[in-house]
């Protein structure tokens, strides 16, 4: 199917082509996905989502478009409301650094689609260097390290920025005459009260790390949307908890075993 701005997000591009948010939101709860890409599900726009939302659609010039999607985070005189004032600052930290607009100088959204094992992808960068670089937009509240799955990490593999930059460079590269693989960077606008801005290279051996991943599940996370196998439930998500159904009652010895995971 032909892609635009007007189709990309369909739910009939959704479940045609897999996407690395959609990849991401698999890893997290299948279950979830499955009932999002079949519009039996909607997850809330959160505060620290719309303000990722807003600025990513000023750098990508989709401000228009954001704006009549989001009528509720303004005032009736078209001024945003004041826990939404934190993005303005963040997008004039960002435009104050002549490096970091470089970075985002590209051509914006621009959309490719192609095929990882056996399964078709899609993909929208946010700042495209034809033959140079791909950039990735990213707003966080910050970039300290996480602790996630029992492991401090950096942001980049707590978020799998890791994946999805792997398959933007190999969409691309399908895409392109020579096939070469270009170099990623992850273009960073904090959300504290002094936004900070970086500007990060994830390493070729980081995205090639990344494909064992990619490789492994795609096929998997295919087999749920066309309905070969039953999606699994994480068990602990907004959906999860919403659409729980008790079935037993817990031991203190199985709150003993949460504590080894």
């Amino acid at each position: 199917m032909l892609l635009n701005n007007d189709t990309y997000f369909s739910p009939e591009a959704s479940m045609y082509y897999m996407g690395a948010s959609q990849f991401k939101s698999f890893m997290d709860c299948p279950e979830r996905t499955i009932k999002e890409i079949r519009g039996e599900y909607q997850r809330a726009d959160t505060k620290a989502l719309l303000m990722g939302s807003y600025v990513d659609a000023y750098f990508s010039d989709e401000m228009d478009d954001f704006i009549e999607r989001h009528p509720e985070i303004f005032k009736k005189n078209g001024e945003l409301k004041s826990e939404y004032q934190q993005c303005d600052r963040m997008i004039a930290r960002a435009e104050a650094d002549p490096l970091f607009m470089e970075f985002m100088s590209g051509d914006h959204q621009r959309i490719m689609t192609g095929e990882l094992f056996g399964v078709p992808y899609k993909i929208k960068m946010d700042s495209y260097f034809p033959e140079r670089m791909i950039v990735d937009l990213k707003c966080m509240r910050d970039t300290k390290p996480v602790f996630k799955h029992g492991t401090m990490q950096t942001f980049i593999d707590a978020w799998g920025y890791d994946l999805q930059l792997y398959i933007y460079q190999q969409i691309e590269a399908q895409n392109s005459e020579d096939g070469v693989l270009l170099p990623c960077y992850l273009a960073v606008i904090t959300k504290e009260e002094e936004p900070d801005i970086r500007l990060i290279e994830v390493p070729q051996w980081k995205l090639n790390a990344a494909e064992a991943l990619i490789k492994h599940y795609s096929p998997i996370f295919q087999s749920y949307k066309d309905g070969k196998s039953k999606p699994p439930r994480c068990g602990h998500c907004a959906y999860c908890r919403r659409t729980k159904k008790l079935d037993k009652v817990e031991t203190y010895e199985e709150l003993m075993e949460e504590l080894e995971k």
